[in-house]
């Protein structure tokens, strides 16, 4: 899945990710953690109000710049990625007929963001979940740990359980050893709602950014005449006579659905990046470096 010219793209990436990763998305927490830690890493510039304990007191004597002390152990950033892998992530099951299947493209997003925050020296870890979690690679750190993750990704599967948010989000919360920014890449087709679990990682202070994907065909579906449906996660089927009218009415509905997920992130201010199977994966990436304020 991850080919040579995959490999060559993500490398594009990570010349960017300085500016991607260290702008407002997640500016806040690294500029809370200046000082006190256990290996020294860099300096930067003094601004007015710092806490003047951690200025570096020598360089000031010597050269009168006014620098503070930063350190590694509280330079990085813990970015967890939560992947659905549930049933109606495999578009293939649903739509044999698309280019791209939307796990795939899923998975693609995910290793394009773990290879990211790696070359930030940043710490990643990637969860796999439905109905619950299903499987979790460690955290792990450096650009020299990108290929175990992309064989973790490789090796994924979807599977026909319903999923559950609010469930993985819980368990999440408590198995995971620091807070940090949590990247939600799914089609968000919960039965029980995706609030409840972006609720979750909210209240325990971690900070959300959700990366909603679907197929063209699930916004627009060329489906026409008498069909049965079959729900890929509940097992559940139904036959409809499909008109012209109910399909701007379920069109309209999945538009619905959409702004609702945006309105609902704006609310509380998280970002939200809305991708579609058939968009290079590298676009998605620079439209939420945009979006968070990392690129202009």
């Amino acid at each position: 899945m991850f080919d040579s010219d995959f490999l060559k793209r993500l490398e594009y990436l990570s010349l960017l990710s300085k500016r991607a990763f260290q702008g407002q998305l997640l500016a806040q927490r690294r500029t809370k953690q200046t000082g006190g830690g256990i290996e020294f890493s860099d300096h930067r510039e003094y601004i007015q109000g710092d806490d003047l304990r951690y200025l570096d007191w020598n360089v000031y004597a010597r050269h009168g710049d006014r620098l503070l002390k930063r350190f590694e152990e509280e330079e990085d950033l813990h970015v967890y990625i939560l992947l659905d892998t549930s049933r109606s992530m495999d578009s293939s099951a649903t739509d044999p007929a698309q280019a791209v299947n939307k796990f795939d493209f899923a998975r693609q997003i995910a290793a394009a963001i773990a290879y990211i925050a790696l070359a930030d020296l940043d710490r990643v870890s990637i969860i796999s979940y439905d109905d619950q979690i299903r499987s979790t690679l460690p955290l792990i750190r450096g650009k020299n740990n990108a290929l175990s993750m992309l064989r973790y990704l490789e090796k994924l599967q979807t599977s026909g359980i319903a999923t559950n948010l609010a469930v993985v989000a819980k368990d999440f919360a408590r198995r995971a050893p620091r807070r940090g920014l949590v990247l939600i890449v799914s089609d968000l087709f919960d039965q029980a709602g995706f609030r409840e679990g972006v609720d979750s990682l909210r209240h325990q202070r971690f900070e959300p950014h959700v990366i909603q994907v679907h197929t063209p065909a699930e916004a627009h579906p060329n489906l026409l005449g008498d069909v049965e449906l079959f729900d890929v996660e509940s097992n559940r089927s139904t036959k409809v006579t499909i008109t012209e009218r109910k399909l701007k009415q379920y069109e309209t509905l999945f538009q619905n659905f959409v702004r609702d997920v945006e309105a609902y992130c704006r609310t509380y201010g998280l970002s939200h990046t809305r991708a579609t199977s058939d968009v290079p994966f590298d676009v998605v990436l620079l439209k939420m470096m945009r979006m968070a304020g990392a690129v202009s």
